[in-house]
């Protein structure tokens, strides 16, 4: 098994989908408690676009998969010898968003079940309820966001190598990396 340390690129993606959650996140608790009946009525007009939140998740993390097949193609086809450090970086991309892929797709399936419609649930549990789907929509932008900023890096990363031209990045080796060997 590959171990995976974080670079300070990745943890600054981290950083940015964590204050990214924070941020949407306290907007829900900006309402103060609530009863269970406004929880209810709540869920009832918030669900749609946190359904909707979800399939943009689960689109936007199929289509950043396929990017990174096409980022992993142009990384190979460089003149320049790129460390194993950027096929780490792409593997950390492609697993964060494999996980915010899955979550997504439980998130949506847990979300349309019709909670609301059901007889049987106090209502008192209406408002965790609805604190725990805001939160989950919170959590699961955050991952996104995370995911695109570290794409972001290395296709930056890419392009500096790549298109202009840049011989002594970080990523590429050089004839001092080839010494210490």
């Amino acid at each position: 098994m590959i171990s995976i340390q974080l670079t300070n690129y990745n943890k600054r993606a981290l950083y940015g989908g964590i204050i990214a959650a924070l941020i949407t996140g306290g907007g829900a608790f900006l309402l103060g408690s609530l009863s269970g009946y406004e929880a209810k009525s709540l869920i009832k007009s918030s669900l749609p676009g946190i359904n909707t939140l979800c399939n943009t998740i689960v689109l936007a993390s199929a289509t950043i998969l396929a990017l990174l097949l096409t980022l992993l193609s142009v990384s190979s086809g460089t003149k320049s010898k790129l460390k194993d450090e950027h096929y780490r970086h792409v593997l950390i991309i492609a697993k964060i968003d494999t996980i915010v892929f899955v979550a997504a797709m439980i998130v949506f399936q847990i979300l349309n079940i019709p909670i609301t419609e059901a007889e049987n649930v106090p209502s008192s549990w209406y408002s965790i309820i609805y604190y725990i789907s805001l939160s989950l929509s919170a959590i699961l932008s955050g991952a996104l966001i995370s995911v695109v900023l570290m794409l972001y890096n290395a296709v930056t990363s890419i392009i500096k190598i790549i298109g202009l031209g840049i011989s002594d990045h970080p990523l590429i080796y050089n004839d001092k990396d080839e010494e210490s060997v």
